[in-house]
């Protein structure tokens, strides 16, 4: 009951400093708890149904972790409502989400989310599957009819996993049997992965790694504190996921438990940001991929939590300047909320960060179309969740407020598709798929 009260609750206590400290030190010793009062999901509406509009609730995706990864392959009894979104290439629109037994699936709409096709279940040979909060499973498409899903597959021990991917050569019509990704294989944290395809079709999968903070703690003789948080490590594919170079790590003390956003570079390469301990603040670090640098810090919140807060960033590119449009949660001079920043092309932070014009937004997304930004994310007044977005025709120097939808059900954080010249928020909640047309 306290754990469902909390999701419920959530955005709320965002509202003062002592209160989020509170709630985060709550989500660490809480996160093997069972709890009594699972998250129902109702099937996903039939072909041809017409999107609706609802949603509520939040989810612990450390405290989901937990309960999914002490059951050594049996598919938990919670269900989740997270799913992924993107454009493919001939322009219809794709979903991928999990049903209430944990089963893998897609659904496709040919017309921008007004009506969606009946799910195609995609075999996973058993995996359970992490879809909680920002785990939950990716999407991407390549060139030659390549389409690649992934997700993160706990194991036994608590918060330990597994990069697991399945492979289509023929625009997903079938799908290969699943593998691992990486090349340690170690029953250690393997998490919260990204993956995506560069101009030059080569897939690239990153993720939240312990294996260094696990040697770490072994050559210490077990102290907690000889390293702190996790890593971020990579590889790369330039067959489709048909096999993988090595693990390439990122960088040292990345918060443990926040998604990580990618975007594509000026010249077709792909960027990262994601959450990271500078000096015991948990900041935001960028990085490109076709440079071997040490992580530019992006956000200057200066916030001293020594806990991960489970609110990964955004990042989509700019139209002029070679840089980026960047969301994140983060507290600033006592004050917490998700904000709005420019960065310039090495990812350092340009001008003011602003925060959204909504104190309690909360999981916001990024995506734009040339000089046309959109900014998503949903709120909780004490009733009921809002959905609401900020959109931006002059690339960011100007923004519109536009309320979408509001429920008091539950409901997943929205996700964002861009592809050529429209922008897509996907919202899934107890009533099935609702996408919303953003233009400004």
């Amino acid at each position: 009951m306290i754990e469902a009260t909390m999701r419920r609750h959530l955005p709320r206590l965002f509202a003062t400093p002592a209160l989020l400290l509170a709630v985060a030190a709550w989500s660490q010793t809480s996160a093997g708890a069972t709890s009594s009062s699972a998250l129902p999901v109702v099937p996903a509406a039939a072909a041809s149904t017409p999107a609706g509009a609802s949603g509520a609730g939040l989810a612990d995706p450390h405290a989901a972790h937990h309960k999914a990864g002490g059951m050594a392959g049996k598919k938990p009894a919670r269900a989740t409502l997270a799913v992924n979104t993107s454009f493919a290439p001939d322009g219809n629109l794709w979903v991928v989400g999990v049903d209430q037994g944990r089963q893998l699936w897609l659904r496709r709409s040919t017309d921008a989310g007004h009506h969606w096709s009946t799910p195609q279940v995609v075999d996973t040979l058993g995996d359970t599957i992490a879809a909680e909060g920002d785990s939950r499973p990716s999407i991407s498409f390549g060139p030659g009819g390549q389409v690649v899903l992934a997700w993160t597959k706990p194991l036994a021990r608590p918060y330990t996993g597994e990069i697991r991917m399945v492979h289509s050569g023929d625009g997903g019509a079938s799908f290969g049997a699943p593998f691992t990704v990486h090349a340690d294989r170690q029953i250690i944290t393997h998490r919260f992965q990204s993956v995506g395809f560069d101009a030059q079709g080569v897939l690239h999968t990153v993720w939240i790694d312990k294996r260094d903070a696990e040697a770490a703690r072994a050559a210490s003789g077990g102290r907690r504190d000889a390293y702190v948080g996790a890593a971020i490590y990579r590889n790369e594919s330039r067959d489709g996921g048909a096999s993988f170079g090595p693990d390439l790590k990122v960088a040292d003390h990345s918060c443990e438990c926040c998604r990580i956003a990618l975007a594509p570079t000026p010249d077709g390469h792909l960027a990262a940001l994601w959450r990271h301990v500078f000096d015991g603040e948990r900041d935001h670090a960028f990085q490109r991929f076709d440079t071997i640098t040490e992580p530019v810090r992006a956000s200057q919140d200066g916030w001293k939590l020594d806990v991960c807060p489970h609110h990964g960033p955004g990042l989509t590119p700019a139209a002029t300047g070679g840089g980026y449009h960047a969301v994140w949660f983060g507290e600033r001079a006592g004050q917490p909320g998700v904000r709005y920043g420019r960065l310039d092309a090495a990812g350092r932070p340009q001008g003011t960060a602003r925060r959204l014009p909504d104190a309690a937004a909360e999981h916001a997304d990024v995506v734009s179309q040339g000089p046309h930004v959109a900014v998503v994310w949903r709120s909780f007044d004490g009733e009921k969740h809002h959905l609401r977005a900020w959109l931006s025709r002059d690339d960011g120097a100007s923004f519109e407020l536009r309320e979408l939808a509001s429920s008091t059900r539950d409901n997943d954080h929205p996700r964002l598709a861009a592809a050529g010249g429209r922008m897509v928020a996907v919202w899934r909640t107890e009533d099935g798929l609702s996408a919303f047309n953003l233009e400004p």
